[in-house]
């Protein structure tokens, strides 16, 4: 099995519950094997100034060939005006991992 055949997507969101529920969608619709919710501290720029806040990162642990699909969906169900949703592939990782992955989201 390929890395490459691989990928974690993030986005983050300014409410627990809905990161928590996004999260849920997701690997309830099999985008994505599983999702990870956890508090992080954001800086950025927006509407031209540095802006700081708490939000909630999730990074779903998913197939390649789901990325499009699975971003289109996060967009869809995020009420940020610009989410973040980024893949990155996986390079390394135990084959028993990554074949659950492939298992879960193949559905």
């Amino acid at each position: 099995m390929a890395k490459q055949e691989f990928i974690v997507v993030t986005t983050t969101h300014d409410d627990e519950g809905r990161a928590r529920e996004l999260a849920a969608k997701v690997v309830r619709g099999r985008l994505a094997a599983c999702a990870q919710v956890y508090p992080v501290r954001s800086v950025y720029w927006w509407e031209g100034e540095v802006q700081e806040s708490a939000e909630w990162r999730v990074d779903f642990k998913t197939r390649a060939d789901l990325g499009e699909r699975l971003a289109e969906f996060i967009g869809e169900q995020h009420d940020y005006e610009t989410p973040e949703v980024i893949g990155v592939p996986v390079v390394t990782g135990s084959e028993a991992y990554l074949g659950w992955v492939a298992a879960e989201t193949a559905g």
